[in-house]
């Protein structure tokens, strides 16, 4: 990869309680194909949707950890970028480590304390798991933080990503989008209330009602929408059956 792509999404996992109930879940909503990745000790399973690999599902060992996705972003030196989130005030939670096959990652967290991976991939390895065009791919990284302020400095120092525009969104403040390389690819704003600093991966759909649809019958929870957003797209919030908070955009 070249320096140019750091910041790039390019991975999101999931780590769940329940492996097999995951998989039941999310392949006929997000129209994946999820199979193991053959590693040896570890069941870690890959979803594949028309010929790219899009997402990594776990389980983990520790019940106490709530299930949740992980967005991961591509950097050019994972060391470096770890190194530099721990001087700018975040955590690193994972210290920078091979996997074998696939290139060097770590797990860090913002000031604020939302949580997020960095990949530095092996050459050719960045692979297409965002895609706005695509569905089952990701389409969407929403920060959700008590401070978007202090979160662009800290991500646009790290990842050189910009604020494009904002959206005035009445009571719940501003909506900040979120720019790499000329191209929207999340936002960031704060919530409020008691909910922790997170991000929320959107993944392309293509109806939003018969996500809805095939989540309620996969025992997934609606939390809201179908919402519009600008340029006519439809939102829509949920859980799945073991909790972990997910969207997904697209058509109506």
């Amino acid at each position: 990869m070249t320096a140019s792509q750091q910041g790039t999404p390019c991975w999101y996992e999931l780590m769940t309680t329940d492996l097999d109930a995951a998989q039941a879940f999310y392949g006929p909503l997000m129209g994946w194909t999820i199979a193991s990745a053959g590693m040896p000790g570890f069941d870690y399973r890959l979803a594949n949707i028309a010929g790219s690999m899009v997402a990594g599902l776990w389980a983990a060992d520790n019940s106490a950890i709530p299930p949740s996705w992980l967005i991961y972003f591509a950097v050019d030196d994972a060391d470096a970028t770890a190194a530099a989130a721990k001087a700018a005030g975040g955590q690193v939670y994972k210290e920078p480590a091979d996997i074998p096959g696939t290139g060097r990652f770590a797990v860090l967290g913002d000031p604020q304390g939302a949580a997020f991976g960095i990949l530095q991939p092996l050459p050719g390895g960045t692979g297409g798991a965002f895609d706005q065009q695509k569905p089952g791919h990701g389409n969407w990284n929403e920060l959700r933080t008590p401070d978007p302020a202090a979160a662009l400095t800290f991500y646009g120092a790290l990842f050189g990503w910009t604020e494009s525009r904002r959206m005035d969104m009445g009571p719940m403040g501003n909506y900040h989008l979120i720019a790499h390389q000329g191209t929207e690819i999340g936002g960031t704003f704060g919530p409020g209330g008691d909910v922790p600093p997170h991000w929320l991966p959107y993944f392309g759909t293509p109806s939003a009602n018969a996500a809805i649809d095939a989540l309620s019958a996969g025992g997934g929870k609606l939390v809201r929408g179908p919402d519009e957003v600008p340029g006519g797209a439809f939102t829509v919030q949920a859980t799945d059956p073991q909790g972990a908070h997910f969207a997904v955009v697209g058509p109506k």
